[in-house]
């Protein structure tokens, strides 16, 4: 994800934070003083980070959940609304679906026993309610808002794990499309009904409200278009005629190719023919402005690429690409020779061919 730093790995899982988490602590910092000067500001930017150590955790546990199931989690990103894990795919069982979103949740259920272990005694409604004012302890607080987590994350609303749950419910009785469909519906009319409610009394539940919003039609939309594709394979989706770069080509090169082409993705081939990497147009951008056009390919060139063969399952291919940074997957035959690739936008005009030709024959 642009505008995230790598902090480091974990379990084969990089921790990444983006940072727009710095504008969140200033803003608590900010908030506190006037109930204290620097010791409050500083005690309230402490409580975010042990917050957020929790939520690290709680994505940690769908991680090591989807694990069980053979899905890697290639990275987690730290935003301000929380954090974001990247599994490879969900589950297409509903059964292990359900595991995986409830994992999280139930970190949360351990964390907040713990604490109030500790504590010794409960923290009641008036607790929680008063958050916002930094009243009581640390732990206090900490134990309240790993209850808020649970409660918040239980709610039914796609994409949040409750949503997930629900869609794994449905998915008993629907395809994965239409089940993700309605748990998208159920998430969205959340979204706005928590939108109304932040735009009166906490505009911060209003910018989580609008995560939803988006999220939620995005992944419905992946997954119909998905489905769509069942029975097709990569070759289907391929772009076979591409102009390639070098390793020791420049970044004025690719510029001129970008010019003259409609890629917006140029692979990369050592002098083999074998893949080297990939050059996006983001990335070309980036160097040429960063370090100039005579920049070596091979200095800026997105080196961590997917590759899948020409019979690979598009569904597969998709959700490879749905998790790539690069948002393209290489396709290369047995022999290791680069038979074309699949971007994103390739895949989304095969949907649309396919559904027209739906729409014709109906």
């Amino acid at each position: 994800m642009s505008w995230s730093v790598r902090l480091f790995d974990i379990a084969g899982t990089t921790l990444r934070l983006h940072l727009t988490f710095f504008l969140l602590l200033i803003w608590v910092a900010a908030a506190s003083w006037p109930q204290g000067g620097a010791p409050a500001a500083l005690s309230g930017i402490v409580l975010v980070i042990l917050v957020f150590v929790c939520v690290i955790l709680h994505e940690f546990g769908h991680i090591f959940a989807a694990k069980r199931y053979g899905i890697r989690t290639p990275d987690i990103t730290i935003l301000p609304i929380g954090g974001l894990a990247r599994l490879e795919k969900m589950p297409d069982k509903p059964g292990q679906e359900l595991i995986v979103a409830i994992a999280g949740p139930l970190v949360n259920v351990v964390i907040a026993a713990v604490l109030f272990g500790i504590l010794g005694a409960r923290i009641d409604l008036t607790d929680m309610a008063e958050l916002e004012q930094a009243r009581g302890s640390l732990l206090v607080q900490l134990a309240a808002i790993n209850v808020v987590i649970v409660a918040f994350n239980l709610i039914p609303a796609f994409p949040l794990d409750g949503g997930r749950m629900l869609r794994a419910l449905l998915a008993y009785r629907f395809d994965r499309a239409t089940a993700t469909f309605y748990a998208a519906r159920v998430g969205q009319t959340f979204a706005v009904a928590l939108a109304v409610f932040g735009l009166f009394y906490n505009p911060f539940l209003a910018l989580i409200a609008i995560f939803i919003l988006f999220a939620a039609e995005s992944e419905s939309r992946f997954e119909t278009q998905r489905a769509s594709l069942s029975g097709r394979s990569a070759r289907d989706a391929m772009v076979e005629r591409y102009e390639s770069l070098a390793p020791d080509d420049t970044a004025e090169r690719a510029g001129e190719l970008l010019l003259q082409t409609t890629q917006q993705e140029f692979p990369v081939l050592d002098g083999s023919g074998r893949v080297a990497g990939m050059v996006t147009r983001s990335g070309l951008i980036q160097a040429i402005s960063s370090s100039g056009a005579e920049t070596a390919v091979k200095d800026f060139m997105e080196t961590e690429v997917q590759t899948v063969e020409p019979d690979a399952p598009l569904e597969d291919v998709m959700n490879k690409i749905y998790n790539s940074p690069v948002r393209a997957v290489l396709v290369v035959a047995s022999g290791g020779g680069l038979s074309g690739y699949v971007s994103a936008e390739n895949a989304t005009e095969l949907f649309m061919l396919d559904s027209a030709r739906g729409r014709s024959a109906a």
